[in-house]
This record gives structure tokens, C-alpha cells and sequence, in this order.
């Protein structure tokens, strides 16, 4: 029991009142609206649809995915750190 006590580890609980809201989700969102980053997220869809329309394919859209994904991760980067506590 003494040595619980003597490694406690704090607690730390977020204010009630206070609703927190994730900085990343809402600069994701505002990139999205971007006209480069909504066209690459449309590359995407349209291969998406384009390979569960068929039945037998190897072709995967994971390019796609990258590049939509990479593009809009670097568009949050430039504000996000700024808005970190």
C-alpha cells in the first residue's frame, strides 16, 4: 500500500462546462473545401466506384488514396501546431 502512495500518478480531468473540440477534425474539414483537395478526393471516389463495380479486378485505389490523404495532411499541418495547449 505504501508504495502506491509514493507513485501515484496524477489525475487530470477536463473542465465539464468546457466541450473540447478536435482542432485537426475542423482544419480537415476547411481543407476539404479546397479545390485541389476536393478534386484528388474525387479521383479517389471515382476509382473507388470504378473497382467495386467489378466483380474481378486487381486494381486497388491506394495511389489515390495516398495522394488525397498526403495533400490534405499537409494542408492541416501548416496551422495545426498553432493551435495545440
Amino acid at each position: 500500500m505504501a508504495f502506491r502512495n509514493l507513485f501515484s500518478l496524477p489525475v487530470v480531468r477536463a473542465d465539464d462546462e468546457e466541450e473540447l473540440v478536435d482542432p485537426q477534425a475542423t482544419l480537415r474539414e476547411k481543407c476539404q473545401a479546397k479545390g485541389h483537395i476536393e478534386s484528388l478526393y474525387n479521383k479517389y471516389q471515382e476509382c473507388n466506384d470504378r473497382v467495386n463495380g467489378r466483380s474481378k479486378t486487381t486494381e486497388t485505389c491506394m495511389e489515390e488514396l495516398f495522394d488525397y490523404v498526403a495533400e490534405l495532411d499537409h494542408c492541416v499541418a501548416h496551422s495545426l501546431f498553432s493551435k495545440l495547449k
